[in-house]
C-alpha cells in the first residue's frame, strides 16, 4: 500500500476527523501517477511531506479556500486556451446557461469519471440549452489527448498556475494537496444558481447540474 507522511503537529486533527472516503492516490499530485494504491484510510511512515498553509493564509484547517464567487454573485471573467490551443473567454457563452466544473487532473480516475459522465449526458445538456466547460491546471497538450481518448464533446480549458481556480476561490480538499472538485451552474445573465462540491462522487455533478438546468 502506498504510503503517506502527515507533519505531526497535524496529527491529532487529522485522526479526529472524519474518516475519508477512498480515493485514488492517482488523484493525488505530490505522488507518482505510476501509484495504483487506493486511500481509503492513512498509513504515517517516513516520505517526504507536503506543505500545509499557515492559519493565516486564504486557506482553512482542511484546505478550503474562502469563497470569492458565491450563488447569486457573478463570477471573475476569464480568457484560457482550449484543449485545440484557441483563447476561449466566459463571455463566449453569453446568453446561455453554462456549466463550468473545475477538476484536479486529466487521466486520474474521478476525473476520468467525470468527464465521460458529462460526456455521456451531453445531450441532455445540449437538450437543455447549456454549454459544458472543464477546468484543470493541465496544458493544451494534455487536454487534447485527454479529450481524444475519451471522445469528450465539450471544451477543456487550460488553467495553467491555477489562476482562475484561485480568483473563483475553489477550495481544495485534503488538507488543500488536492485541487477540489466544484461545479458551477450559471445562467443566461452570467448569475451564478448552483455551486456543487464533492470529490469522492465525481459523477453526481452531473445529476445536480441537470437537475437545476431542468427547472431553469
Amino acid at each position: 500500500m502506498a504510503s503517506l507522511a502527515v507533519p505531526k503537529h497535524f496529527l491529532p486533527t487529522l485522526l479526529q476527523s472524519e474518516t475519508p472516503k477512498c480515493l485514488s492516490f492517482q488523484d493525488l499530485p505530490f505522488l507518482p501517477r505510476s501509484s495504483n494504491s487506493q486511500f481509503c484510510g492513512l498509513k504515517l511512515s517516513h516520505v517526504p511531506s507536503f506543505s500545509i498553509p499557515a492559519a493565516n493564509s486564504s486557506y482553512l484547517l482542511k484546505g478550503s479556500i474562502f469563497a470569492k464567487v458565491a450563488k447569486g454573485s457573478k463570477p471573475p471573467p476569464f480568457t484560457l486556451k482550449d484543449q485545440d490551443g484557441k483563447n476561449t473567454s466566459l463571455t463566449k457563452f453569453k446568453g446561455k446557461p453554462v456549466v463550468v466544473y473545475f477538476y484536479p487532473a486529466d487521466e486520474t480516475p474521478g476525473c476520468t469519471k467525470q468527464a465521460c459522465a458529462f460526456r455521456d449526458s451531453y445531450e441532455k445538456f445540449k437538450k437543455a440549452g447549456a454549454e459544458v466547460v472543464g477546468i484543470s491546471g493541465d496544458d493544451t497538450a494534455s487536454h487534447k489527448a485527454f479529450a481524444k481518448k475519451y471522445r469528450l464533446p465539450f471544451t477543456l480549458l487550460s488553467d495553467e498556475g491555477n489562476k482562475v481556480r484561485k480568483e473563483w476561490g475553489v477550495p481544495g480538499d485534503f488538507f488543500g494537496a488536492l485541487p477540489g472538485r466544484q461545479t458551477y451552474v450559471i445562467d443566461r445573465n452570467g448569475v451564478v444558481q448552483l455551486i456543487y462540491n464533492n470529490q469522492f462522487q465525481p459523477e453526481k455533478h452531473i445529476d445536480e447540474t441537470l437537475k437545476l438546468l431542468q427547472g431553469l
